[in-house]
């Protein structure tokens, strides 16, 4: 079916020499075209340099031929006359009806195939067979630059009786070739072992069992290149440049030999800094933004943070378009650089339109409250990245993006687009924890999104061996426009103390909350709430120890408790889950009402710091402090009221509610051959008024882009302990009981839920501490 291209190129020749014998010049009337299947006649028409009219030549018949074989459509070309009809016979090549690859796994499909649209081998296109050659020569160019320099490609053709060809490429890919050296050449400010370093490509490390530096990518090397220009330019080498990179490979094609040829050039330093221009802001405040001074060595980092400061400054005074251009004057004489920033505003930016998009479930309202940039008035790049940062804070908001492109025909408007993610706003969460004492189990419903309007409903049932709890909770966040919240809850409480480290007391709770919510600026928050609670005690001594009963005899086992409730919070933040920068605090006060049957105040602080570092890593370090006491005629803090420590949210590596002073419970079971009865002692653990719990963690996101926010894990140090009447609170006796736990723990949100996980171990504890290594929870958010 296929010609070889001699044959092809014979047969054209021999045509135009015989065409001028078979037909003579002559005034075409018209053109028919014959023989074509897929191919349009307009596409024929598009190419054929000649029209009707026209007179036909021996010159204008071996340019037609000429052009038309040029399209590469066609196996076969006769020119023939019918009169003065003009007829044209193709005999098309073949169509490509399927390009199949097999082998590869390394590079996808989709990326193999727009290697091979760039060639025009597409199904469906005309296939020729000049572009089998080409097509290995792609790939294998394609996967040199992957390292995997020893692959084999191979191109087979299937044809069918309908001029359709199917063309499979069979690949086997090789390994990856691992880099023997790297050599760098020239450098002498600083040291090879420095520069390497650095590089995301070398030679494998000591322990390389999930390590991939040593594997060849031709865009790692790109990478490289450009840190080692970057990490020159930051210290003050100016005229540093790679003058060549040779990359070299073994006989075999398994090892590559990598040699940079360095160039570092002279040291330069800063000698003066101007900044110039149209100096909207206070010239005070700008220059406070430059991150370069006289003296200084010279880092192209740096100028671009002082110029990328200056923009945003000014883009916090609505000029969107502002140019900051920095301008270096070099003296290579003196090795000195003399910088003029000049700032010129442009100018000023309005907002025509905020328009938001990506929300199916949320209504625009929900969304346009968190908005600080207001239509209409002059764009403020702060006032934008805040309102990101607010619904991106939203539990049920997964990422938001935002565009502000200019409004065709004006110079001074733009329009400010969110697109907003949505994620799962309710949550059904289930969790478990293993230890000691056994299973622990919680469930609850939430639905932070209910029914599109941001208002949160909650049911929560939660059941341990010492605590189940009803809850049925609901938030309104906008109860006003001004953003002033309100929310109440319903709630019953049956605590049983029987667990192994708690004193086996029993408590009914049944109570009712209403709160309040007051924005006090874009950070802080001020919350009220008023609760009432119906308690109800049964605390034998033989099953509490002396310390609870003597609490009993003193304030009674059924009263009732009106409380107030004030906090102050402080949030900035840049996400509520998986935040990576800001600040969070919050400050508690509990308050019984004069004259209530039960009084007693509660004292919290817990904060949590947020740094960004290295690699998109942070760094997370919290504490949670706490202080309670009896008032009034209440003698001590309501032992239910006792702080606990232990667990997967506050001490990892140690059971639930374990940690804290205890009580000495005595009991009989049963009599001995004498008749006697069998003395019994546990120590039950009680908790206390006074608490301290500090955490550091290392927060590591996903390596790869598409997790990065659903899955993290960490690093953590936790440290904390509770205190007690019974234990003096002074620096010795805090020193002597902290406990200290660390181990990992990851964090990942998956279509079953958010599962957490821990594996702690003790680096401070005591012979009677509980521990509780492995930890677990699982939510299912829907």
């Amino acid at each position: 079916m296929f010609k070889n291209k001699l044959t092809i190129f014979l047969s054209q020749s021999l045509l135009v020499l015989l065409l001028p014998l078979s037909v003579h010049a002559f005034e075409v009337q018209d053109i028919r075209l014959d023989g074509l299947k897929r191919i349009a006649a307009g596409t024929v028409f598009t190419y054929l340099p000649f029209r009707v009219g026209e007179t036909l030549d021996d010159k204008r018949r071996a340019d037609m031929i000429k052009t038309l074989y040029a399209t590469g459509f066609f196996l076969d070309i006769r020119l023939g006359r019918s009169g003065d009809v003009l007829v044209l016979e193709f005999e098309e090549r073949p169509s490509i009806a399927k390009i199949e690859f097999d082998g590869n796994e390394e590079i996808s499909d989709d990326q193999l195939e727009v290697v091979l649209k760039n060639l025009g081998l597409v199904e469906g296109r005309i296939f020729n067979p000049s572009q089998l050659e080409k097509i290995t020569q792609e790939l294998r160019r394609q996967y040199y630059s992957e390292g995997k320099y020893g692959v084999s490609i191979t191109s087979e053709l299937t044809e069918s009786s309908d001029n359709l060809v199917e063309i499979k490429v069979q690949i086997d890919e090789g390994d990856v070739a691992r880099i023997h050296q790297v050599n760098l050449v020239g450098n002498r400010a600083f040291s090879d072992e420095k520069l390497l370093s650095r590089l995301e490509l070398g030679e494998a490390p000591l322990i390389s069992l999930f390590s991939s530096r040593d594997k060849y990518s031709k865009q790692k090397l790109l990478g490289d290149i450009e840190t080692l220009r970057s990490y020159y330019m930051d210290r003050g080498y100016l005229e540093f440049a790679i003058e060549s990179t040779q990359v070299s490979v073994t006989p075999d094609k398994q090892g590559v030999y990598i040699t940079a040829n360095l160039v570092e050039g002279e040291q330069y330093s800063v000698s003066s800094v101007k900044l110039v221009g149209n100096l909207i802001v206070d010239e005070a405040e700008l220059t406070s933004l430059l991150r370069l001074s006289a003296g200084d060595v010279f880092s192209r980092k740096a100028l671009t943070e002082t110029t990328n400061a200056l923009s945003e400054r000014l883009g916090y005074e609505g000029y969107a378009f502002a140019n900051i251009n920095a301008v270096p004057d070099v003296d290579k004489e003196n090795r000195t650089v003399a910088l003029t920033i000049y700032a010129d505003p442009g100018k000023r930016v309005y907002v025509r339109r905020i328009n938001i998009s990506g929300n199916t479930k949320t209504f625009d309202e929900v969304l346009r409250r968190e908005i600080r940039q207001m239509e209409g008035g002059w764009f403020s790049t702060q006032k934008v990245n805040r309102s990101r940062t607010r619904m991106q804070r939203l539990g049920y908001i997964q990422e938001v993006g935002v565009e502000t492109p200019a409004v065709p025909g004006s110079s001074d408007q733009v329009d400010v687009n969110f697109q907003v993610t949505e994620g799962r706003s309710g949550n059904l969460q289930v969790g478990a924890g293993y230890g000691t004492n056994g299973m622990i189990f919680n469930t609850s419903v939430t639905e932070q999104n209910f029914l599109g309007s941001g208002e949160s409903v909650r049911l929560a049932f939660d059941n341990s061996r010492a605590v189940t709890t009803y809850n049925l909770s609901f938030t309104n966040p906008y109860y006003t426009l001004d953003g002033v919240s309100r929310g109440f809850s319903l709630y019953s409480t049956t605590t049983d103390g029987g667990g192994a480290s708690v004193a086996d007391f029993n408590t009914d709770v049944l109570g009712a909350s209403l709160n309040f919510g007051f924005p006090m600026s874009e950070y802080n928050r001020v919350r009220l709430s008023f609760e009432y609670e119906k308690i109800k005690i049964d605390a034998p001594l033989d099953r509490v120890g002396p310390q609870i009963d003597g609490w009993v005899q003193d304030n009674g086992d059924d009263f009732g408790s009106a409380m107030v409730s004030a906090s102050w919070s402080h949030d900035s933040r840049d996400r509520t889950l998986f935040a990576t920068e800001g600040y969070l605090q919050r400050l508690t006060l509990d308050y019984s009402f004069p004259g209530s049957e039960l009084e007693y105040l509660k004292i919290r602080h817990k904060q949590t710091f947020l740094w960004p570092t290295i690699f998109n890593t942070s760094l997370s370090f919290s504490t949670d402090v706490g202080y309670g006491r009896g008032i009034g005629d209440t003698k001590g803090l309501p032992f239910f009221e006792n702080f606990y420590l232990g667990g997967v949210t506050s001490m990892r590596g140690f059971s639930s509610n374990s940690l804290g002073p205890s009580s000495t419970v005595r009991w009989t079971d049963g009599t001995d051959d004498s008749g006697n009865p069998i003395p019994f002692t546990r120590k039950k653990v009680i908790g206390g008024n006074k608490k301290l719990r500090s955490s550091l963690e290392w927060i590591f996101p996903s390596p790869f882009e598409e997790y990065k926010r659903s899955f993290r894990w960490s690093y953590f140090i936790d440290v904390g302990y509770v205190f007690g009447y019974n234990i003096p609170f002074t620096r010795e006796s805090i020193l002597d009981e902290l406990r200290v736990s660390h181990g990992v723990a990851m964090q990942w949100v998956t279509p079953v839920g958010m599962l957490t996980f821990s594996l702690g171990y003790p680096l401070r504890s005591e012979s009677s501490d509980e521990l509780e290594r492995f930890q677990f929870t699982i939510g299912a958010p829907f």
